[in-house]
Parts: structure tokens; C-alpha cells; sequence
């Protein structure tokens, strides 16, 4: 398992104060829903996690921006803030506050469509900030593709990769593993939504072609 704990950050640029932000209030959020009881908890996720046979049918769409904000434990939030954090920063800080916050919230409502798609009847909630995620690591991937990530290997050995390399493994994981799911039948809680890892990772490399734009050297 190779975690990823650092990269070298942008020096030049803005200050990436809505990723910092994001970080907080997905935090917020998920100590809100934890300490809420049981049945409320249930009742939170199903009302403001994104549920793909109702998109199909045009209810909720709200759910689109609400579901990237909630997570469904500890280990899945603590993951996502890791990638945020590491990953997020440099491209807010390259092309700006405004410009992040659009691009950010775009990803995650691809990464919805994309795994409504491929699950169109599906009444499990989507929940999540992986797909806003996974698509500032395809933009990441294709801004600064030669930047030295420091990965963790099985919590052992620390040593440092090419993003490219990072990443390419990462996406090339998420479709193997997307394709796995293909026709299979899911219940609530087994349910990774792999394609809407790769939905939000097309997403941000296609948009970091035009960011590059903005690299000052």
C-alpha cells in the first residue's frame, strides 16, 4: 500500500485558502453526523448524499454539491483530507481562489454523473469528496507531471516518485478495479464508486491542460 505524506509545494502564487477551508468544513460536517444518533445518521446520509436513480429523474440535485462534503467514516475522511491536502494546494495556489472553487465543485458534480451512469438505478447514496479529489489529481498529474511525491510504503519505508508515476497507478488501479464492478449489485456500504474516481480524474487532467497556462517558472 503506498500512501502518499508530501509533495513539493508551489513557491510562487496564491494562498490555497479554500482547500484549507474545504478541509475544515468536510471535518465539521462529519463530527456533526457522527455524534447525531443512529437512525438520524441514516436519515442525514440518504437526504444529502447524492443517489443516482434520483438524478436520473432529475429529484434532489442539491445533492450534487451536499454529497462531496460527507463521508462515511473515519478512515474515509482522514484518507480523502490527506489527498486534499497534499494534492489540491499547489493547483489553488497556481490558478487562483475563484477559479478553484469552480473547477473543485465541477469535478465532484462529473464524478456524480459519472457514477450515475454506470449505477443509473442504484438507491445507495454517493457520498464523498473523492471525485473533486481525484479530479485535482488529474489535474495535478498533468500540471506538474516530474514533481516528487514522498509515499509511505506499508507504513515502513518512506521514498519519493514522480507524480506521474503516483498517479498513474492510481488511475490506472481505479479502472481495473472499475471495470470489476461492472453489472455487479451492490448494498449500502459495500459500494466504492470507482467510476466516479475515474469521471473526476478525466475531469481535472483535460482542465490541467489549460491550467499549465498559469505555472509561473
Amino acid at each position: 500500500m503506498l500512501i502518499p505524506i508530501a509533495d513539493v509545494n508551489v513557491s510562487k502564487g496564491h494562498k490555497p485558502l479554500l482547500t484549507v477551508l474545504f478541509i475544515f468544513i468536510n471535518i465539521g460536517i462529519f463530527l456533526y453526523q457522527w455524534f447525531l444518533p443512529p437512525v438520524q445518521q441514516e436519515f442525514f446520509v440518504y437526504t444529502y448524499g447524492n443517489i443516482p436513480s434520483d438524478l436520473f429523474h432529475g429529484y434532489n440535485l442539491f445533492t450534487l454539491i451536499t454529497s462531496m462534503f460527507l463521508h462515511g467514516g473515519w478512515l474515509h475522511l482522514l484518507g480523502n483530507m490527506l489527498f486534499l491536502w497534499i494534492f489540491a494546494d499547489n493547483i489553488e495556489a497556481t490558478i487562483g481562489s475563484f477559479r478553484f472553487l469552480g473547477f473543485y465543485l465541477g469535478g465532484g458534480i462529473v464524478a456524480c454523473f459519472t457514477h450515475a451512469y454506470f449505477s443509473p438505478n442504484s438507491i445507495v447514496p454517493c457520498i464523498g469528496a473523492s471525485g473533486a479529489i481525484a479530479a485535482c489529481l488529474g489535474a495535478y498529474m498533468m500540471m506538474f507531471p516530474g514533481s516528487k511525491i514522498k509515499v509511505l510504503l506499508f507504513f515502513l519505508i518512506s521514498f519519493r516518485v514522480p507524480a506521474f508515476l503516483f498517479l498513474g497507478i492510481w488511475i490506472a488501479m481505479q479502472l481495473v478495479s472499475g471495470m470489476g464492478t461492472l453489472g455487479a449489485v451492490h448494498m449500502p456500504g459495500e459500494q466504492i464508486a470507482y467510476w466516479a474516481h475515474i469521471g473526476g480524474f478525466v475531469y481535472g487532467f483535460i482542465f490541467g491542460m489549460f491550467f499549465r497556462s498559469y505555472i509561473k517558472e
